[in-house]
């Protein structure tokens, strides 16, 4: 009896090739994603992920190459060819329209309609609310999207593309703003939806994600085709990781010989109305604590409470046993605190900018030379910071919108490195970061406390939480409902808390 030939697989790359400047995000790139599977896109920052998937759903077109939907050739020219050929994408920074409400950002271009061509609102705001339920969250159909959070933005975008009924879906870091259990719902609805032959596409750099719910995976590095895994789930975790990277990858949490000194910084009854209540909390020299939560627990309002990016209506903070004035993140930073937002896109970057102008704007009161910028100390200083980040660009002149989301959260990243400041709150600093540079990043923190700075990491990954951080303060609803020391924290503890068990549970 002869073998069966394998099936017509639902898509397919052949040799596909992209280059922006001059220079090769994907070289000759062919890859085959089976129908109804989960198959993971692998590999660095900068490695072409994102560019193979812009390519895929017509953001982007091909210098060279061909790509196959159910064995015919197609041209993808731009996102609504995409949508017919019915690719679904999330890309990791959203594309929503801040000032529309959530019903008309989902229903942008297909609104229902009535029977006598009025926008049928009672149904779209229906449909949106379903939605919103299966993922395990109340959508405010009327709400504006600018008033959301990123998370509940992220939330909005996976709604968006699932309402269009997709046969191919591609989700690129669509878990990164997410709590546990948003995170949970997304993964049962991507396995009901795979019974029903969906093809789904993921890119992510979160390992345990990629075991629990991919089937297949491709690894991209530099721009090349590395390799392709037939089952994820077999394969160790070590083995995906070195070809990743191309190396061997040394402990995931390096630990660090940082001693833990005296209080520099504190708040005091730190209060604003309806968001936070009463928040207290100490930070030493040499210490990394970490704030832990929900999300809307008060993580992210404490911190920009802190910088003076969000009012306080009543609280105190103190630096080295003096309190300062802090009235907006100007005032933060002369007192030597320095703030990497949650959303580096909105917060965190000019995007129209360059990488260098964006590293160095926030202290060029150290690059000035008399009443000049000092270019050539400019351009060492950004060359450093590019090495030592290895943040992947031509040149430090590339204008930043045209960077992957992980080298953005880099460029951030440099730019608070630089300030040199005595406090360093990093809201989600490995979001979009691959796991060759979460470790990069992990040993910038340790180098950080180490030389007597101290450091807030606000992270959504208990692993990471647990693995850096000294302290834990749990949040829940606006309060700090507990701080935990690291050798007594467990995952179960954290989530008892964030949940708002019991104190002595």
């Amino acid at each position: 009896m002869k073998n069966q030939d394998k099936p017509t697989p639902i898509v397919e790359f052949k040799g596909i090739c992209k280059a922006f400047l001059g220079v090769k995000a994907l070289d000759n790139v062919s890859l085959k994603i089976n129908k109804g599977e989960v198959h993971c896109i692998l590999g660095e920052n900068g490695a072409g992920k994102s560019t193979l998937m812009k390519i895929l759903t017509g953001v982007y077109t091909a210098d060279e190459g061909d790509i196959f939907i159910n064995g015919n050739q197609v041209d993808i020219c731009d996102i609504r060819q995409a949508q017919e050929l019915n690719i679904g994408t999330v890309f990791q920074e959203n594309s929503l329209i801040p000032h529309l409400t959530v019903a008309e950002n989902i229903f942008l271009t297909r609104e229902i309609k009535n029977s006598i061509g009025l926008m049928d609102w009672n149904s779209m705001n229906k449909e949106c609310i379903e939605w919103g339920r299966k993922l395990g969250v109340n959508l405010d159909p009327s709400i504006t999207v600018n008033k959301l959070s990123v998370a509940e933005q992220q939330i909005i975008e996976i709604v968006k593309m699932f309402s269009r009924n997709p046969h191919i879906v591609i989700l690129d870091e669509p878990t990164s703003a997410l709590s546990d259990s948003e995170i949970e719902n997304l993964f049962r609805i991507v396995k009901e939806m795979q019974k029903q032959g969906v093809t789904f596409i993921y890119i992510s750099h979160r390992m345990d994600e990629i075991k629990t719910i991919g089937n297949s995976a491709t690894v991209l590095r530099d721009g090349q085709y590395i390799a392709t895994i037939d089952n994820i789930k077999e394969i160790e975790t070590e083995k995906i990781i070195s070809y990743i990277v191309g190396r061997p990858l040394d402990e995931q949490f390096p630990g660090r010989e940082a001693e833990i000194g005296e209080v520099i910084f504190e708040v005091k009854n730190l209060s604003v109305p309806k968001v936070l209540d009463n928040i207290n909390l100490q930070l030493r020299r040499g210490e990394v604590l970490g704030f832990s939560g929900l999300m809307g627990s008060g993580r992210t309002e404490t911190a920009k409470a802190i910088f003076g990016a969000l009012k306080r209506s009543e609280g105190s903070i103190y630096m080295y046993g003096e309190e300062i004035d802090i009235k907006g993140p100007h005032d933060a930073i002369k007192h030597g605190i320095s703030y990497l937002p949650e959303d580096r896109k909105e917060e965190g970057l000019f995007l129209e900018k360059d990488i260098s102008w964006n590293v160095v704007f926030s202290s060029l009161h150290k690059m000035k030379r008399t009443n000049l910028l000092d270019m050539k100390e400019e351009k060492r200083v950004v060359e450093k910071y590019k090495t030592q980040l290895d943040i992947r660009t031509p040149s430090i002149r590339q204008v930043t919108k045209y960077l992957s989301g992980g080298n953005q959260q880099k460029v951030v990243f440099a730019k608070w490195l630089y300030a040199e400041t005595d406090v360093y709150i990093f809201d989600e600093p490995t979001r979009g970061i691959d796991v060759g540079a979460k470790s990069e990043i992990y040993n910038i923190i340790n180098d950080l406390v180490t030389c007597g700075n101290a450091v807030i990491v606000i992270s959504s990954e208990l692993p990471e939480i647990l693995g850096i951080c000294d302290r834990i303060a749990v949040f829940h609803e606006g309060t700090i409902a507990t701080t935990l020391d690291r050798t007594g924290a467990t995952q179960e503890k954290i989530m008892h808390y964030a949940m708002g068990g019991d104190i002595s549970g």
